[in-house]
């Protein structure tokens, strides 16, 4: 089995074929998705493959470590998570198509009009071991 992590994003991938914003759809269309999500992740977890998921809040800070003192806080300039990270979904698979073949099947939960957004899931392996070094 190995991990792949499921990144579903507001901004940054292509563009979904159903590409209304969230913000957008009636609250009907919100409680359709979430559902969809919640019934996808109960399936997984009856099959064994599902790990862990999560909506991320749109708020969001850099903060690093610069010394003794208080960190450094910023909201930019750069491009942050909260921009465009909207979620995320960790899966325990067989093998890399069975984690394209789920992430698939994700993209198509329902938006706007109750139709399947077709979403861009970006789908990134956990390192299985740490790289060796040869000389």
């Amino acid at each position: 089995m190995a991990k792949y992590l499921f990144l579903k994003h507001y901004r940054g991938a292509p563009a979904a074929v159903n590409d209304v914003p969230m913000d957008q759809w009636t609250p009907e269309e919100v409680s359709a998705h979430v559902r969809y999500m919640e019934d996808f992740a109960a399936r997984l977890e009856s099959t064994g493959e599902y790990v862990d998921s999560q909506a991320l809040s749109p708020e969001g800070t850099f903060v690093r470590y610069d010394g003794e003192g208080r960190p450094p806080v910023t909201d930019g300039p750069f491009a942050e998570t909260k921009d465009l990270i909207a979620g995320w979904m960790v899966v325990d698979v067989d093998s890399r198509e069975r984690a394209f073949e789920l992430a698939a099947e994700l993209s198509a939960a329902p938006g706007a009009g109750g139709k399947p957004i077709h979403e861009w899931l970006e789908v990134r392996p956990f390192y299985t071991a740490p790289p060796t070094i040869t000389e």
